[in-house]
């Protein structure tokens, strides 16, 4: 590391490295060093314990034990973390309690220095060493007359240069206690014959059940939930003091059963990911059910297997088509609440105990009166987590109703909320506020950006309309035709894979041919098998060409580049070679390895990264901070989990996204819409769902999307997606008023602390 070093784009593993050469001497300024990492990765346990001994070095002990509180906060406390807060309470003078840690270590000097980074000085730690384990405590007057005639005690050996240690190590030691010979009596006994023939009988088990048996012994020590089990077991997880906070207070205060209503972008699945892995490391649950929008299915599912490595099954698998008993008799769940409210699977899920249901987006079951209130209602659960960023909308009866889910009984009868917590005339002003928080304390948590303190840079969004070339708008326009041509129940039968040609089409030509290649049967039209020969003889894209232009501007600037087809990764994966632009690829059907290393090579070798949907769920991609959207999901909160990959707590540069589109697709009309009607690209990441959650209580914003394109005129199309806008900006407007309620009702009363 030099003066030229870019500290912006250095990793944790970087930031390691630069402070462990400076420790060697504190002329060299670790400690300086090391701030800036904190800044940089503030939760990062080894930084934190790096940055402890930086600060002993340069003899700052009250500033090591802040850094190594608020690691062991969240983290258990590794050798390395007990041997610096040794260190740190013997410079500080508090000599018995450096001793005893000490001791807890039970090593000895030559070993002590093992547990600090390679940087340290070994003759440094070495004095302190010897000086904790040489120091003896003062001793009283009374004391001293009681051992005038001790002999004289040998005078220390050499400590680190410090008149307090002198001081200290100067005191005489105190007698020690008289010996006496035991006399306690004992007396072994064998056990009789029958129990040892319990092992001839038995099968002792293999190893791995002694695993298993000694990991349930450690578990049982852990007796209350101070201390979180789940914390070493989550990967690639940015967790912020706040969430673990607010998971230790729902496991202990809440006992499980919450409205978890954090602003949105804080991490509330963070939250509820937390619990649930805790509840089932500690054999608390077992049998789970996750309720959400349709569109979150498969985001949850992604979440929880690649950041908490539990496995679920989803509505989405074909198993519930094949078998709904079967499917619906999984330990561990996630369903999108439309499905599993309808009577055919209900009649299964209403026979089944639950040990935890968690319920995203629960603004839905904001009325009481709905199918959804109902249906979660009539379930039988142990733990619930309700998740909302705007629980109430328009009325505080939708408050009474959620937390009436949670603790039936908090505010006895409606009529009785409404007469003591509701100002006559107006039901969105709460009357005696303070009783009603109080009470509201007891099921709720919500943190606000004002308490956790999180500010992202800004993120500014461009928009490229590419002009196609004739071949392509003559295919594209010919998929049109063929698509509206199509008998409507036809339509209605095979809506998702027509779905996903028109979109394969969007995104590049060669990904339109392979799409029809397996649509196309001797069932359909000659022309169809026309247009997959067209498309499959389109070599040119000038959406390519758009990208070429964008990646050479500035050629050293990393950018992450999402596709959603395999097929359009493979062939930019030719132009770029083809151009003599190094990159590399990141997609689904990799190995875990694999993944890794593409990742590394993006960070190391080179400034381009082509990447499928998956790319970089659980990693740390914010040295990037630019993206382009090669092609464009019809789903937003799709464009927004993209965006999140790199806009996120802990980017410190302004983010760059870049969206490609062709001209007369439908990519265009989504673009427009999406930022003239609601502006998405300012929305912080999150806002998007609540923003489209009511739009898709019926059908998907995609299926509204389909249905505006197959329109028969092109006056009709117009009509669609203009009422499609008209919708989008009155579910904006709903959804800032919700917010501005909420923040008017809880202000920062719910925040854990």
């Amino acid at each position: 590391m030099n003066e030229d070093t870019n500290w912006d784009e250095l990793s944790s593993d970087d930031w390691l490295t630069a402070i462990e050469d400076r420790l060697f001497d504190k002329n060299l300024h670790p400690l300086e060093i090391a701030q800036k990492a904190l800044r940089q990765c503030p939760d990062d346990s080894s930084v934190l314990e790096f940055a402890a001994f930086a600060a002993l070095v340069e003899d700052q002990p009250d500033l090591a034990l802040r850094y190594l509180k608020k690691l062991e906060k969240f983290f258990y406390p590794s050798p390395g973390v007990l041997a610096c807060k040794a260190i740190a309470l013997a410079q500080l003078g508090k000599w018995p309690l450096a001793q005893a840690l000490l001791e807890k270590l039970r090593v000895t000097d030559r070993f002590f220095s093992s547990y600090f980074p390679r940087g340290v000085d070994r003759r440094w730690s070495q004095k302190w060493v010897h000086a904790i384990e040489r120091w003896q405590p003062k001793v009283t007057d009374h004391h001293r007359l009681r051992v005038a005639n001790a002999p004289p005690k040998k005078k220390p050996a050499h400590i680190p240069d410090s008149a307090a240690l002198a001081a200290e190590s100067r005191e005489p030691a105190i007698s020690p206690l008289p010996h006496y010979a035991a006399k306690i009596p004992i007396r072994f006994t064998l056990p009789d014959s029958d129990a040892l023939g319990f092992w001839d009988e038995h099968e002792i088990g293999s190893a791995e059940d002694f695993i298993l048996r000694l990991d349930l012994s450690q578990a049982s020590l852990f007796q209350t939930f101070d201390d979180l089990l789940c914390l070493p077991c989550l990967r690639g997880v940015d967790h912020y003091w706040y969430q673990v906070e607010t998971a230790r207070k729902v496991l202990k205060q809440f006992r499980g059963r919450v409205l978890l209503a954090d602003e949105v972008g804080l991490g509330k699945t963070i939250e509820a990911g937390m619990i649930l892995k805790e509840y089932l490391l500690r054999g608390m649950a077992e049998r789970v059910l996750i309720l959400t929008p349709a569109s979150l299915v498969g985001q949850w599912r992604e979440e929880l297997e690649t950041k908490f490595g539990i496995d679920f099954m989803t509505s989405q698998d074909a198993l519930l088509r094949r078998d709904a008993a079967a499917f619906w008799a999984r330990p561990r769940i996630i369903a999108s609440i439309a499905t599993a409210r309808r009577e055919l699977h209900a009649e299964h899920l209403l026979q089944r105990q639950f040990d935890l249901i968690i319920v995203d987006e629960a603004h839905h079951l904001k009325n009481r009166s709905s199918k959804n209130w109902k249906f979660v209602d009539a379930l039988q659960r142990r733990f619930l987590l309700l998740l909302s960023a705007t629980p109430v909308q328009n009325s505080l009866i939708e408050l009474y109703n959620l937390l009436t889910l949670l603790k039936p009984g908090i505010f006895k009868t409606e009529k009785e909320f409404r007469s003591i917590y509701v100002t006559p005339g107006n039901p969105r002003l709460p009357a005696n506020r303070e009783r009603l928080q109080e009470l509201m304390r007891d099921v709720m948590v919500r943190n606000t950006r004002a308490l956790v303190d999180v500010h992202l840079p800004p993120r500014r969004a461009s928009t490229l309309i590419v002009e196609p070339s004739t071949e392509e708008l003559e295919c594209y326009q010919e998929l049109s035709r063929l698509l509206r041509d199509l008998p409507e129940d036809q339509r209605a039968h095979h809506s998702l894979a027509l779905h996903h040609l028109l979109e394969a089409a969007g995104s590049s030509a060669r990904a339109a041919a392979a799409s029809l290649g397996r649509f196309v049967d001797p069932d359909l039209p000659a022309e169809w098998a026309e247009l997959s020969a067209k498309y499959s003889r389109l070599t040119l894209s000038t959406k390519g060409d758009a990208l070429l232009s964008l990646l050479e501007r500035n050629p050293s600037e990393k950018k992450l580049v999402f596709v959603r087809f395999r097929e359009t990764l493979h062939m930019l994966g030719d132009l770029l070679s083809g151009r003599g632009i190094p990159f590399a690829s990141f997609e689904g059907t990799l190995g875990a390895a694999e993944k890794d290393r593409a990742i590394q090579r993006f960070r190391e070798e080179v400034a381009v990264l082509l990447s499928t949907e998956s790319g970089g769920e659980g990693r740390n991609l914010q040295f990037c901070n630019t993206m382009i959207n090669f092609d464009l999901p019809w789903n937003p909160q799709q464009i927004e989990q993209r965006i999140g990959r790199i806009h996120r707590i802990g980017q410190t540069r302004e983010v760059f996204v870049f969206n490609l589109a062709v001209k007369h697709t439908v990519e265009e009309h989504i673009l427009r819409i999406l930022d003239e009607k609601i502006h998405m690209f300012a929305l912080v990441v999150g806002e998007i769902q609540s923003i489209l959650g009511e739009m898709e209580e019926e059908r998907s914003f995609a299926n509204l999307v389909f249905a505006a394109w197959v329109a028969q005129t092109e006056e009709s199309r117009r009509g669609a997606f203009d009422r499609l806008g008209d919708q989008l900006a009155v579910a904006r407007q709903d959804y800032e008023a919700a917010k501005a309620l909420d923040d008017e009702i809880f202000g920062e009363e719910f925040e854990v602390t």
